[in-house]
C-alpha cells in the first residue's frame, strides 16, 4: 500500500528541500517521479543539474529523449505514477498513484494559503478512504517534525 506523506514547507523553499528528498529517494535504489506545472519544469530541470557546485542530481523530462530512463523523471503531464517508487505532487499537481508506487510525497507552500487548502481537501480525501498518511512540518530551524 502506497505511503503518503504530507510536506509542509514553513521555513524553507522548494529548492531547499527538494534536491535532499530525491538524493534520500536515490539512495534507497527507488526511482522519483516529480509532478510538477508546465511553468516550472524547465526551471526545476536546470535547478537539479547546478544547485549544488559539487554534485548534480540525474534526472530527465518526460518530453525528453530517454527521459523516461532517468532515475529522476520531472513531467507536468504524467497521468500515472506507474513505474516509479516515490512521486512528489509540486503546487497542487495530482495524478493517479500506482498500487505499487511505495511514496507519494505531497510538497504544501506554507506561504501560499491555495497551497495549503488544496493539500487539506486532498488529505481528507486520501483520509476517508482509509489510506497511510503521514504530516510533516518544518520547524522553526527547518527540521521536519511528524504532527500526523
Amino acid at each position: 500500500m502506497t505511503e503518503y506523506w504530507f510536506y509542509h514547507l514553513e521555513t524553507s523553499m522548494l529548492e531547499g528541500v527538494l534536491p535532499e528528498l530525491l538524493d534520500k529517494t536515490l539512495t534507497r535504489g527507488w526511482r522519483a517521479l516529480v509532478k510538477i506545472p508546465s511553468d516550472r519544469l524547465l526551471y526545476m530541470d536546470k535547478f537539479l543539474w547546478t544547485y549544488r557546485d559539487d554534485s548534480f542530481l540525474p534526472h530527465g523530462r518526460d518530453d525528453q529523449p530517454m527521459g523516461d530512463q532517468q532515475p529522476v523523471l520531472l513531467s507536468a503531464d504524467a497521468q500515472s505514477s506507474a513505474g516509479h517508487d516515490c512521486v512528489f505532487l509540486i503546487d497542487g499537481a495530482e495524478m493517479n498513484i500506482d498500487e505499487s508506487t511505495s511514496r507519494c510525497i505531497v510538497m504544501i507552500d506554507g506561504r501560499n494559503e491555495s497551497s495549503v487548502q488544496t493539500s487539506r481537501q486532498y488529505w481528507k480525501k486520501l483520509k476517508a478512504e482509509g489510506l497511510n498518511l503521514s504530516y510533516w512540518q518544518q520547524n522553526d530551524q527547518g527540521r521536519w517534525e511528524k504532527k500526523a
